[in-house]
Formats: structure tokens, sequence, C-alpha cells
């Protein structure tokens, strides 16, 4: 049985830093931050069975051009708990607590290829994402990360529109293919560009490599690769006036579907 609770006291922000540890294997946050950020509009959100922390959600409060926002910083999971929806518990959690505390709109960022990450974030969540970030926070050493420039999506979840909701499917009759893959000989994916054409259709798929953490692990050139290669699809789209919308699983690769997003409801209209 999992409890999903919000977190407040120095002892809980304590045993955050634990588990923050455990995941990442950095330096973890101070506590006297973490602790000031959920005195002053900040959520920490934590995932217990039988009352020891396996997960964490935490963001704090944003403020862009005349705008407030939840900036969702870190979800973490213990390892021994993955792939059982904890962080999509976590994420709806937090999408609860923020409302109450008069927040619509989320944002976080994450690593576009990790789809792991992209399914919870835009097919189950409804989250959308129309930027991307070169190099967010410069080269990172922790054991996801090192080696590749950290470049993120930014997602923006739309907490109390309808599209967020009522959980709105785009409706999508067919996708231009903008890029495929292929495998090598060694059997690692291979980025196929498509030929150039205007950005001119209702929808467009990016393919990525299914595991990009194995990749990465055994070529870090072929990593590297594609890194760069969807970076330049990926801005191209965004520019154009697209937004990701989903992530699709196939058996031996994932697609990233892109409409205009100019499509989506994203009106704030309450719950």
């Amino acid at each position: 049985m999992i409890e999903i609770r919000e977190l407040k006291t120095i002892n809980e922000m304590e045993q955050i830093q634990e588990l923050e540890f455990k995941v990442w294997g950095t330096q973890a946050i101070p506590t006297h931050q973490t602790l000031t950020a959920v005195k002053n509009g900040g959520i920490m959100v934590g995932a217990f069975t039988r009352e020891c922390l396996i997960g964490f959600s935490y963001g704090f409060a944003g403020f862009r051009d005349g705008k407030s926002y939840l900036c969702s910083h870190m979800l973490g999971i213990d390892e021994a708990y993955r792939s059982q929806g904890i962080g999509e518990k976590l994420k709806l959690t937090q999408r609860e607590i923020a409302i109450v505390k008069g927040f619509d709109l989320m944002k976080w960022t994450f690593d576009p290829l990790e789809t792991r990450n992209g399914y919870l974030n835009l097919t189950k969540l409804n989250g959308i994402c129309d930027t991307y970030i070169e190099n967010c926070y410069g080269e990172m050493q922790n054991v996801f990360n090192q080696g590749l420039p950290s470049d993120r999506f930014e997602l923006h979840w739309h907490l109390t529109s309808p599209y967020v909701v009522k959980k709105h499917v785009p409706k999508i009759e067919r996708t231009a293919t903008l890029s495929t893959l292929t495998l090598n000989k060694a059997g690692f994916p291979i980025f196929v560009a498509g030929k150039d054409q205007k950005l001119d259709q209702p929808a467009y798929s990016v393919a990525v490599p299914k595991d990009f953490q194995s990749l990465k692990a055994t070529n870090q050139e072929l990593a590297m690769d594609w890194r760069l290669q969807t970076r330049i699809q990926f801005q191209r789209l965004f520019n154009a006036g697209y937004a990701v919308v989903r992530l699709q699983p196939d058996e031996t690769y994932n697609e990233y579907i892109m409409v205009k997003k100019e499509m989506l409801s994203l009106g704030g209209e309450p719950q």
C-alpha cells in the first residue's frame, strides 16, 4: 500500500535528502532551502510504504512575464519501486495541492530522449511542450546525465484547463514523419532524417530510441548524434508553432507527436 502525502517538517526534509542522494548520487539540496520553499508557496510531496519514503516530488513558486506558476523541480523514485505508477500519483497529488494554493500552471523540465518521462508527462498527465532549452543545466555529473549536453523540454501543465481536466486527446488522423530510425549491424538505433519539408501539416512525428540510457552506456558517440539531430528537429517544430502532446510507444522505438498549439484547449477554466 502506497501512501502519498504533503511534507512540511525538517525531519521530512532530511528524509528527502537521503532519498535524493540514493537516486542521483550527488549532493542533496540543503534542508534550509527546501523547508523555506514549502513555507512560502512551494510543495513537497512524498510517497511512503510502511512509513519508508520511496519517492518524492518537489516544487517551488516561480514567476515569469507577469505570471506565477509552480516550478516542479525534482521527481525521484527509489529504484526498487520504479515502473509502478508512483510518479503519476505524486504528480496528481502535487496538482491537487497546487490548485488549492492558487496555481493554475505547473512547469518542469525533462530530457526529451528519456522517453519514460515523456510518456508520463505527455501521454498520462496531458502536459504539453513547445520550449526546447539547449544544455539547460550545463555539464551534469550524475549517473543519468553525464557525458552529454543537458538539453531539456520545458513542460507546461495547465492544471485547470479542459485539456488536462477532461483528458483531451488531440484529434490526429495522420502524422507526417519528420524523422525515423534504423538499426545498425550492432543493433543500435541510428537517426534517419526525413526529406526537408515545409512545416504545414496538422501533425508530425519524430522517432527516438526506446532505451536511451542503454544506448548512452554502450555508444557515447551515437548518443551524442541523437542529441544534436533531435535538437534540430524539435527546435524547427517549436519555432513553427507546434507543441509536443504525446509520446507513442512502439515495439522497437518511440515517437513524439506534435500538433499546432492552437488546436489545444488550454484556457484556465475552473475544475
